[in-house]
């Protein structure tokens, strides 16, 4: 009788950002005795980041979506598994927080797919947290007119940040995450 091998596991995190026609002002740097000035128009109309992270090589995984709820995170985690490759022989760890989408006995997970929870009210141990400062920072201090024009540049933003993995490892990968499965 063979003695069947699992297959590799990979550890990943999640989390989602809310982004909107509402301006995230920052400081930034003026001349001496000149005061900076940021054209604001704030209307609430919004869009939501899903990112995906495996923080010890920084391959990442993003989503712009329309709503965060159950059947939108079903879906994420359908184009994540496909992403991943996620099968009998190999198969995902996902660490997220207690969201009421992530912990719903309605979700439908794929297979091989298992999710795993953060302790409540603990964003400081969720890595996928520290991607919001990369992902929003051409975001910073601008007016979009509409949705469309501002997941343009999101859109941009999470091409350029999954194709430089070195730079979301540098902020993701915590000394105590584990480095192998």
């Amino acid at each position: 009788m063979s003695v069947q091998q699992p297959g590799a596991v990979e550890a990943w995190t999640m989390d989602e950002h809310r982004i909107g026609l509402k301006p995230i002002l920052r400081r930034l740097w003026a001349k001496r005795g000149h005061r900076p000035t940021v054209t604001v128009y704030p209307r609430y109309q919004w869009l939501y980041v899903y990112a995906f992270v495996q923080p010890t090589t920084g391959r990442s995984f993003w989503l712009l979506m329309p709503t965060v709820s159950v059947p939108a995170f079903e879906a994420a985690l359908a184009a994540f598994a496909h992403f991943v490759g996620a099968g009998p022989d190999k198969r995902i760890s996902l660490l997220l927080d207690c969201a009421g989408w992530h912990t719903s006995p309605r979700l439908s997970r794929p297979p091989n797919i298992n999710l795993y929870f953060l302790p409540p009210y603990s964003p400081e141990l969720q890595p996928a947290e520290h991607l919001w400062a990369l992902s929003d920072s051409p975001l910073v201090n601008r007016c979009f007119q509409n949705l469309a024009e501002l997941e343009a540049v999101q859109a941009q933003r999470c091409n350029w940040l999954q194709d430089h993995p070195d730079i979301v490892r540098s902020a993701t990968n915590f000394n105590w995450w584990p480095q192998s499965a």
